[in-house]
């Protein structure tokens, strides 16, 4: 199986450190206008938010894999319920490549695969290089082409 590159987890770290400042800023709206709430109390919360977050980072880095078989695209993922995902490429209707404002700035992009169906049937890779990416991208739309044609009565 195939891990993530190692920046996701700054991406992931920097989204957990953005939530803990919302909680903080909500934390500090509350104090100020409906009941106070002590500065210790206020930081302590926010602190602990914050560890959490990059704890479950970390831990989420070191389960998040991926892996292309035969027949399908295989991922493993998740700190509270961990998740194995197959897609059949037969499945496969289009695959995205996408790259976020921050995820440009670390250098990592994500592809999407998106499934025939269901509702939202779509799986997100992210954490790749953008050439990790793109030859991803490349595979799996050689694969589901392949596999259409295996699949043909």
């Amino acid at each position: 199986m195939e891990s993530l590159h190692p920046r996701i987890r700054l991406l992931w770290i920097a989204q957990t450190a953005i939530l803990a400042a919302v909680l903080g800023a909500v934390l500090v709206a509350v104090d100020r206008w409906l009941v106070p709430v002590p500065t210790a109390g206020l930081v302590g919360i926010v602190a602990v938010a914050a560890v959490l977050g990059i704890a479950y980072a970390v831990r989420l880095y070191q389960i998040w894999q991926f892996e292309l078989q035969g027949d399908a695209l295989y991922l493993e993922r998740g700190v509270i319920t961990f998740v194995e995902t197959a897609v059949p490429f037969v499945r496969v209707q289009h695959v995205d490549t996408q790259f976020g404002p921050i995820e440009r700035v670390l250098g990592l992009s994500s592809v999407v695969v998106y499934t025939a169906g269901s509702r939202n049937a779509d799986v997100r890779i992210p954490g790749l290089t953008p050439d990790r990416a793109r030859r991803l991208q490349d595979t799996l739309r050689e694969l589901a082409v392949e596999s259409e044609a295996d699949d043909a009565v």
